[in-house]
């Protein structure tokens, strides 16, 4: 049947979108201050440890440092003030809450009902000690890349004491989260937090025992790494994500001509937030202040319809499972609001995609920040070599770092005008690049120090010591390091394991190097310091990172630039690269050949079933919808030459689709022949079928413009990123 404007579906979903509640007033607002309920469904051990008598608490507060095991009297106690502590707050279940190889965190509910002991079997509410400490969720189905077979079912999650319990309330339920760690029945890592704990132990050992060096004091007994998530998202009204079968299937618009109106008027970043989207962001941050998650700052991002939200910088095991946590508050909340919320990291083509900013950073047992140059950065030798070591670690780990980010999502968004390129470069700023310069040429140059700009005769801003670069991946922001190429939808726990795991390994080697010199302490790391400065400055870059000079520079200088995902993963097959992961004892081998499988195998999957889900939409939405226009224009103006011309038109960007088509199906047949060897195709499959995809959407697109709009029977861009929200 013709579509006509009473019966196609976008046009009832725009009405209900532009009808959509937004709020009038102030009047029905919640102005509790954050404070107020701040972690109030959250647990961590600190407040666990408080509520415990005192020889409880001791234990507790010694588990936790790793100092002693937990006795089952003990550990039973413990579990009992939990489950006490969630019953009060409204949990019927609990569950370990860990992260496998996959997207998504996972949870298995078991309900605190049990039986009693006495002879009536009274039911009761219990949480064993030793099911605090550990459950067994069957480990068959998740991702493993071959470190256990299909029949070896066993796995097991252990509770990680360092990142608060909380209570999930979703639907009505309230569920008692607890974060665990996740291996197989042999005690290989299945996840990403074990991966990510052994990483902090290894920085924490090698960074402070660095620092003991360079300081000839035993004062450092350990180092935590920080981090703080930027985390961008688009929203979209609910109802057009629901006629979408790309996004439902993919995350991401697979076609859609572009908007006559995107961002090129550049008036969306920081502008006023939509009534609608800043009820929803408001009941967002209310879920993550109960949850203990110290969300700071909102704002509109770029791109029409794109967000962004951030927090307080945490611990950065805490700090990872909290990003986790907003990505599915976020998704969750916008449902309620009618709304979808779209982590992929590029949903609509031509206009920005979404990036998660990792904002790393380095804090002593007395709280120091490793990483504050002080006012005069030039003669703070103790920042100039953990300087010294970063810059180590992005240029022996290099491709290592890279790899860290590769997925197929941030392949659309690596290089384009709002991420950094795949090259990894480190950006200074200009005033800390002179210092640098200066101590690998053997002479000292203090930093300017810059006054107050002055605005007008009352008003002036403080300077800061250097501008900032938005275009490369790793820039120097003044107390730390961010790392701007991870990609929205990423768990943070994966790219900052690697970068940790190489600053620990940086601070060995340059340990043993400043051990080695003759003379005083401070003349052997000065001298190291400079040996550093020079030889990494290839990977130093302070200017345009999209310029096209940039990417013949970074090839003279013998940097990567691995554009496509399996170019970037290949360096996990290296284990020349690869191994000083085994040798901190972070990851085998074989734990790190998994996880080259998994990542491979999950990218060809994901090819697939964007090449599948763009087959049936050219075949059952675009081909019907371009076929009634033809019918259409030949049945109501027969005989007039326009008619003909505009049919042919028609008709032959309809052929071109179904040719191109054609070549996309033969491409997804060779890929699904051939997916049992996926690492030996990866390559090919790619480019091929990535070629493949773009023809078949250049045609849709170009269809989109010719038919009328009540027969268009997908939501346009235009509607999805300007109407709704």
């Amino acid at each position: 049947m013709t579509r006509t404007a009473s019966t196609n579906p976008r046009f009832s979903v725009l009405l209900s979108a532009a009808s959509a509640h937004v709020a009038k007033d102030d009047a029905g607002t919640i102005n509790e201050p954050p404070s107020a309920s701040f972690g109030s469904l959250s647990l961590p051990w600190q407040a666990l440890a408080a509520s415990l008598d005192s020889e409880t608490s001791a234990a507790l507060v010694d588990y936790v440092h790793g100092r002693r095991k937990l006795t089952k009297d003990v550990a039973n106690r413990i579990a009992d003030c939990v489950m006490r502590w969630a019953l009060k707050h409204g949990a019927t279940h609990y569950a370990h809450w860990f992260h496998p190889l996959t997207q998504i965190p996972a949870e298995k509910h078991d309900a605190f009902l049990a039986r009693g002991i006495q002879a009536s079997h009274v039911p009761m509410e219990q949480l064993p000690g030793s099911l605090l400490l550990q459950n067994e969720p069957d480990a068959s189905s998740f991702p493993s890349g071959g470190l256990r077979s299909t029949h070896e079912a066993r796995g097991y999650t252990a509770w990680d004491p360092t990142s608060p319990l909380f209570i999930r309330a979703d639907g009505g339920c309230r569920t008692l989260c607890i974060p665990a760690a996740y291996v197989s029945w042999k005690g290989h890592a299945l996840d990403f937090k074990t991966p990510l704990l052994r990483a902090l132990d290894a920085l924490s050992r090698e960074v402070s025992a660095f620092v003991n060096t360079v300081t000839s004091s035993n004062a450092c007994t350990s180092v935590t790494a920080t981090l703080g998530c930027e985390q961008e998202y688009f929203v979209i009204d609910k109802g057009f994500a629901a006629l979408r079968p790309d996004i439902a299937a993919t995350g991401r618009t697979l076609l859609g001509a572009p908007s006559h109106r995107g961002q090129q008027l550049e008036d969306h970043y920081f502008g006023q937030i939509p009534s609608r989207v800043l009820a929803f962001i408001s009941d967002v941050e209310r879920e993550l202040f109960r949850l203990g998650v110290p969300v700071k700052t909102r704002h509109n991002e770029v791109a029409p319809a794109q967000f962004e939200t951030a927090p307080v910088f945490e611990e950065i095991n805490v700090a990872c499972d909290h990003n986790t946590l907003t990505m599915d508050v976020l998704r969750r909340v916008a449902e309620r609001h009618g709304l979808a919320c779209l982590l992929h990291e590029k949903p609509f083509a031509g206009i920005n995609g979404s990036g998660k900013h990792n904002n790393w950073s380095l804090a002593t047992n007395h709280g120091e920040n490793l990483l504050d140059p002080g006012a005069a950065p030039h003669d703070n030798l103790r920042f100039l070599a953990i300087l010294a070591a970063v810059m180590h670690a992005m240029n022996t780990h290099n491709d290592v770092i890279r790899s860290s980010i590769a997925s197929s999502g941030n392949e659309h968004r690596l290089g384009a005008n709002e991420a950094p390129p795949a090259i990894m470069s480190i950006y200074l700023g200009s005033a800390l690049d002179v210092v640098v310069q200066g101590i690998a040429e053997g002479t000292v140059r203090s930093v300017e120090q810059l006054g107050e700009l002055e605005i007008t005769a009352k008003l002036a801003v403080k300077r800061e010591l250097t501008d900032r670069n938005r275009t490369t991946p790793f820039a120097f922001t003044g107390n730390k390091f961010e790392f701007r190429a991870v990609g929205s939808s990423a768990s943070c726990a994966w790219p900052m394991t690697l970068l940790n795991a190489a600053m620990a390994d940086s601070c060995k080697a340059l340990r043993a190097r400043i051990e080695k010199k003759a003379g005083s302490r401070d003349k052997a790391v000065l001298e190291v310091v400079r040996e550093v400065f020079k030889e990494t400055r290839r990977v130093c870059f302070e200017g345009n990172n999209y310029a096209h000079e940039w990417r013949e520079e970074a090839a003279r200088r013998g940097l990567s630039n691995h554009t496509t995902t399996p170019a970037a993963l290949a360096v996990m097959a290296d284990r020349a690269k690869m191994g000083f992961l085994a040798e901190l004892n972070i990851l085998t081998g074989d734990e790190i050949h998994a996880r080259h499988e998994v990542f491979l195998e999950k990218y060809v999957k994901e090819i697939e079933i964007e090449a599948t889900c763009l087959l049936e939409l050219s075949a059952g939405y675009v081909a019907p919808a371009a076929q009634a226009q033809i019918e259409r224009t030949g049945a109501a103006l027969a005989g007039v030459r326009q008619a003909g011309l505009h049919s042919k038109n028609l008709t032959e960007e309809l052929e071109a689709l179904l040719a191109r088509y054609g070549a996309l199906a033969e491409a997804t047949a060779d890929l699904q022949r051939v997916r049992a060897s996926v690492g030996h195709d990866a390559h090919g499959m790619a480019d091929k079928l990535r070629a493949a995809m773009a023809t078949v959407r250049r045609e849709a697109d170009a269809l989109e413009a010719l038919v009328a709009d009540d027969l268009w029977p997908l939501p346009k861009y235009r509607e999805m990123l300007l109407c709704g929200v």
